[in-house]
């Protein structure tokens, strides 16, 4: 040890949450049993002196008899007189320290030590010679004892002297004494009891705080807030009960929520749908797709020791549309591809008409190519007469020819173009259209038809085609997030088609079903009411 530096010893209290709360503990019964022992000793100290000062003016009351005033009135201050012998006798039995009997000059009539009869007492008699009854601990010739004094009275109720009783208080001391050891036995006890329930809680505490130091748990509650805030994920902690005990802000927004949720019932915060399937465990799986809005979620679930759960949310919404991107082009793609290829099939032809001097066949081959073309965009057009859908619809076309499917419009299809949300139904009438493709392809006659028409200001689309159609037990499954029968593309996942589908319809008030088609494929329709507004897009814009 270092001579310069004096030796300081360092007490303090343990670090751990187990030792300081079990101290903590210990103290606090301690303390407790202390104060309860003196709150208990206090008042039956003064309770023993009451008794006994009670005791010795029950034991005046009984010795100042009218036949012991007879005897001080005709006898003379003596050792062996009457009064003196019934003192003695009463003490006796009473086992008082001493009885005194005083004339009104306050002359002793009877004493323990006998050498005091015939002497004046030591203390005033004033109060018992007056009438008055007397209780009180004081000190005398025999030293300090609990006192009873009270007038003693003839057959006439005159007072001719008076009687005091003492009883010795070493003896009230003694009973009080004689109390303390079975009290510390029984609070000696309650302290063990105590302590091993303190022992107890406090392990159970080590146990649940991982022996943690109050320093170590305060870190990590501020780590965990740092980290909850900071990461691009949303978290959210449920209790048993399926109540939302935590949610971070980046969950808040994926969700939509406000932190005023914290504390409500998962159904009740979020309504009924497949993210609250998934976030209560109804739906099990790793990367479970949910759609909250217009947000496509990924959801994973991890069950917490307390019988609660942790679930994190990401956004795939950016990422889906990427996807979703790059499917239409790589569609568009293999239709340029394939009509180059035509194209080149066709330029072929034309070049071999024309070395063959075939020129009246070469003009009239190109005049059917373009007019095949220039057919189809004016069917198109004349029935749907909003740009954006009609686009859409040529292009699906030509995507359906190069996949060997028939799309076709039915007579009864006529669509203004005077749309509330024309945005919302390309993207319906694209998914649906879509997956007809999907489905009658590689049939025989593989067939796709779709009909658009408006029933005042509702517009009511129908999408079927002949392919294998959909089992009755699945066609409610399928609009749900994350069910597909199809192989998932290497970019993501499928199964959020049709769900959004179904979504948009709901939204502007609508619904999307499934039924059987004619030809044994499947039928999707779709009803949106108050999709046709009662002007053109042009006058509505103006008017917005």
């Amino acid at each position: 040890m270092t001579t310069g530096q004096p030796w300081r010893l360092r007490i303090g209290l343990p670090r751990r949450v187990f030792s300081q709360v079990l101290l903590m503990q210990l103290a606090v019964a301690g303390g407790v049993l202390v104060l309860a022992i003196g709150l208990f000793l206090r008042p039956l100290s003064a309770q023993l002196d009451a008794q006994a000062m009670r005791r010795a003016l029950a034991i005046a009351e009984t010795t100042a008899s009218p036949r012991l005033a007879e005897e001080l009135l005709s006898t003379p201050p003596t050792v062996g007189g009457p009064v003196q012998a019934d003192a003695e006798r009463i003490r006796r039995a009473t086992h008082a320290e001493y009885i005194v009997v005083v004339d009104r000059h306050s002359i002793r009539w009877s004493h323990t030590n006998r050498a005091e009869i015939g002497k004046p007492v030591s203390t005033s008699a004033k109060e018992p010679l007056s009438g008055h009854e007397v209780m009180e601990i004081d000190s005398g010739t025999l030293g300090r004892s609990a006192r009873g004094k009270v007038p003693l009275r003839d057959t006439h109720g005159a007072i001719v002297g008076a009687v005091s009783v003492g009883i010795r208080y070493d003896s009230v001391r003694a009973s009080l004494l004689a109390l303390i050891p079975g009290l510390l036995a029984y609070a000696g006890g309650a302290l063990a009891t105590g302590a091993l329930a303190a022992y107890l809680i406090s392990r159970r505490l080590q146990r649940r705080t991982h022996d943690l130091a109050f320093s170590d748990i305060a870190a990590l509650l501020a780590e965990r807030e740092a980290m909850l805030h900071g990461i691009r994920e949303g978290v959210v902690a449920l209790d048993r009960g399926g109540r939302i005990r935590l949610m971070n802000d980046e969950a808040q927004r994926l969700l939509s929520l406000g932190p005023e949720v914290i504390g409500l019932p998962l159904g009740e915060a979020l309504g009924e749908g497949r993210t609250t399937d998934v976030l209560a465990g109804r739906v099990t799986g790793e990367d479970l797709l949910a759609v909250r809005g217009q947000r496509v979620l990924i959801a994973n679930r991890m069950p917490t020791d307390d019988g609660g759960a942790v679930a994190t949310l990401r956004d795939r919404t950016e990422l889906e549309q990427l996807g979703r991107e790059l499917d239409s082009t790589r569609g568009l793609i293999d239709a340029l591809r394939a009509q180059d290829h035509e194209h080149a099939n066709r330029m072929h032809t034309l070049l071999g008409l024309l070395e063959l001097d075939m020129h009246d066949a070469a003009t009239e081959f190109i005049t059917e190519v373009v007019g095949v073309h220039r057919t189809t965009a004016e069917k198109v057009t004349e029935k749907i007469h909003d740009p954006l859908l009609a686009a859409l619809l040529v292009g699906k076309a030509t995507v359906a020819a190069e996949r060997g499917v028939s799309l076709t419009l039915t007579p009864g299809t006529l669509l203004p173009g005077r749309l509330v949300d024309p945005q919302g139904l390309v993207t319906i009438t694209g998914n649906l259209v879509d997956n007809a493709l999907d489905a009658a392809s590689g049939s025989p006659g593989a067939q796709v038809e779709l009909e658009l028409r408006a029933e005042g200001h509702t517009a009511v689309l129908r999408v079927q085609d002949n392919g294998p159609g959909i089992p009755d037990e699945q066609r409610e499954l399928i609009f749900t997030e994350g069910w597909s029968t199809k192989k998932p593309p290497a970019h993501g996942k499928r199964g959020l088609g049709l769900p959004m589908v179904r979504r948009l319809a709901e939204r502007q008030g609508g619904t999307a079903r499934v039924g059987g088609g004619a030809d044994g494929g499947a039928e999707f329709t779709v009803v949106l009411p108050e999709a046709l507004s009662e002007r053109d897009p042009e006058e509505l814009e103006g008017a917005r």
